[in-house]
């Protein structure tokens, strides 16, 4: 390889800032058609496994407390 190491580097970076504006770029492209999708459908919304899954951990989180009776006093 001729180039020098700067130069390599430099496309190196360039080619990473590429790669991130195109990963952004498609996971907004993601979003948008989502929320296309979500406003055609209309009324209730059927929460896919991805949608239900975090707020099953904030209820896990949540009902720690109840099963240990000292952090339930401690809460209040």
């Amino acid at each position: 390889m001729a180039t020098s190491k700067a130069k390599r580097s430099a496309a190196a970076k360039k080619a990473a800032r590429t790669r991130k504006r195109n990963a952004a770029a498609k996971t907004a492209k993601r979003s948008a058609a989502a929320r296309r999708r979500k406003r055609s459908t209309g009324g209730k919304k059927k929460g896919g496994a991805k949608r239900k899954a975090p707020k099953r951990k904030g209820g896990a989180k949540r009902k720690a407390p109840k099963r240990k009776g000292g952090a339930k006093k401690r809460k209040r």
